[in-house]
């Protein structure tokens, strides 16, 4: 019901974002998980990422940090890379072109303003809203921080369904958290919350890793890896 499917259309849904409809089901999570780590790696060498999109404009530090690359091991379907961005080292605003949910409330078209890894602004399309929108980002000090940056990897996912296990994992799609940190990727921010938030980059995405444009509309420019 949340995702506005009947249950033969979810099966089909799930198995779809699980590639179980591949001849090898394994091999191509197995090659899933090759192409990401590719990914991973040249990412643990950069210091800065600079997103660009619809309303979006925000650079976020990543030096020292390392990337996880998620292909099957630990959440299934699965696909994405991410780590934790450096605290106090995201600049610029950002809009979430999903809706993003909390406690079974839904906020559309969040938009961030970040200041030295501090949120220091937060909007979203229905005005109303806005207050209960704070009372999350408010939940301690932690929260006005950033725990995650992710780009997701699974084009099997095509749809937003307001589960996020699935729809952080959208191909095409680059996601956001406030809040809690991975500690394996060296992060260090804490809070009672780790809010993912998540947008399309399919229309006019760009993601630049130290001036290097590496991610171009919802794909991985793969030439990069092959100088």
């Amino acid at each position: 019901q949340n995702a506005g499917m009947s249950l033969d259309e979810y099966e089909e849904f799930v198995y779809r974002a699980g590639f179980l409809y591949e001849e090898d089901p394994v091999g191509k999570w197995e090659e899933m998980a090759r192409k990401q780590e590719k990914w991973a790696n040249y990412l643990n060498n950069k210091k800065e990422l600079h997103i660009l999109t619809k309303d979006t404009d925000i650079h976020v530090s990543i030096a020292g940090r390392k990337w996880i690359n998620c292909c099957g091991q630990e959440n299934f379907p699965d696909g994405e890379i991410f780590t934790s961005p450096v605290e106090d080292g995201i600049n610029g605003y950002i809009t979430f072109s999903y809706p993003s949910i909390m406690n079974g409330n839904e906020f559309e078209e969040v938009r961030l303003t970040v200041e030295n890894g501090r949120i220091i602004e937060a909007t979203c399309k229905n005005k109303v809203k806005e207050k209960q929108l704070l009372s999350f980002i408010d939940t301690d000090e932690g929260s006005r921080y950033f725990g995650e940056v992710a780009i997701g990897t699974n084009y099997g996912i095509k749809q937003h369904t307001k589960n996020i296990l699935f729809d952080e994992k959208i191909g095409g799609s680059m996601h956001m958290a406030i809040g809690e940190a991975f500690h394996e990727a060296g992060g260090k921010n804490e809070s009672a919350i780790h809010w993912d938030m998540i947008t399309d980059m399919t229309k006019e995405g760009k993601i630049f890793a130290d001036g290097e444009l590496f991610y171009v509309n919802g794909k991985f420019q793969e030439a990069l890896l092959e100088k």
